[in-house]
């Protein structure tokens, strides 16, 4: 059996309208380990959530199209099975994913412990109606909320409990990769730390990966071992999560982003923003995406993709690293 639960291999991603093309994916690399989780990294329109829903073949039908690469999934390319099987035997049953709203996850009409129930008894066929009813409450207990509440209605919960019956929907049928898209935007900080706990507990309980989709990077120190920087749909940087945190060489987005967080320990008037806006992802410029925005650009920068600079487990696509390490390449 192979460590990668996970391969993607030169992954590009458009959505055709009648008016552009938005390049949101372009010729991405991205590998998960068993067990191990992968912090997604950017900001918004970054291409993160358009990934995520590559893998579970859920773009828009009439719009989004996977243009190349593979997605390899237990040594199966997800790209090229019928949607029977993925809807059946992939979607929710191997692969689950946590959506970015709970309030919007949820149906209002229907309770809670329906809702789970309904997902278990797709993917499960064996399983009698007091069986599911079992497998409904302890799924609510694995995330500390009391059996009994399986009746009650959305409305009847607090944004961080939602959540957490968002959690046990996902793990109902123990799937092997949890896909999390910014599973704490709506949540308070204290609340935040909760569920986030309860998600790491449980990938330690069920040997899941995960990929948690985030533009913060604390919630990355705190449960990724290794981190992807994601810009205009592209992977600017990659390694473990020491790699990125405290390697002596990283992308100028990513210190942008190192930057532009609060330091407890030195006083400052004002943050430092990455200044400028991500490009037009229906325009994108020939060279690097961030040329634009990047206080250390260079005149190739603005006609050529970076070079990609690597050492070990960690890459960086910059054309500042790329005369020191030969085993960069263009």
């Amino acid at each position: 059996m192979s460590e990668k639960l996970l391969e993607i291999s030169n992954l590009s991603v458009e959505y055709r309208t009648t008016d552009e093309t938005v390049y949101a994916v372009n010729g991405i690399d991205l590998e998960i380990r068993r067990g191990k989780t992968l912090g997604l990294v950017g900001e918004t329109g970054a291409g993160k959530t358009t990934t995520a829903l590559s893998i579970l073949r859920l773009l828009p039908d009439r719009t989004g199209r996977i243009t190349s690469g593979s997605i390899r999934f237990d040594g199966e390319d997800l790209l090229t099975l019928p949607e029977d099987v993925i809807r059946h035997r992939i979607r929710g049953e191997r692969i689950a994913m946590i959506f970015q709203d709970p309030m919007t996850s949820l149906n209002p009409v229907m309770t809670v412990g329906f809702q789970i129930a309904e997902a278990i008894r797709y993917h499960t066929d064996h399983l009698s109606k007091e069986q599911i009813e079992k497998r409904v409450e302890e799924v609510l207990e694995l995330v500390g909320i009391q059996a009994e509440r399986k009746k009650e209605y959305p409305h009847q919960f607090s944004g961080g409990m939602k959540q957490r019956v968002v959690i046990a929907m996902a793990l109902s049928c123990e799937p092997d990769l949890l896909i999390a898209d910014e599973p704490t935007t709506a949540l308070d900080v204290t609340i935040q730390a909760q569920v986030l706990a309860i998600m790491d507990e449980l990938r330690e309980r069920l040997g899941m990966s995960m990929i948690m989709i985030t533009h913060d990077l604390a919630i990355v120190a705190q449960t990724c071992d290794n981190v992807a920087v994601m810009y205009a749909g592209e992977i600017i940087e990659n390694g473990t999560l020491e790699d990125v945190f405290t390697g002596d060489k990283h992308h100028p987005y990513t210190i942008g982003l190192f930057g532009a967080i609060p330091d407890l320990e030195h006083e400052t008037e004002r943050l430092s923003p990455i200044e400028g806006l991500m490009p037009d992802p229906a325009n994108l410029p020939s060279g690097c995406a961030f040329a634009e925005r990047c206080p250390y650009r260079m005149d190739i920068c603005e006609k050529a993709h970076a070079a990609v600079y690597t050492d070990g487990t960690h890459r960086i696509a910059c054309n500042l690293y790329a005369d020191e390490n030969n085993k960069g390449e263009a």
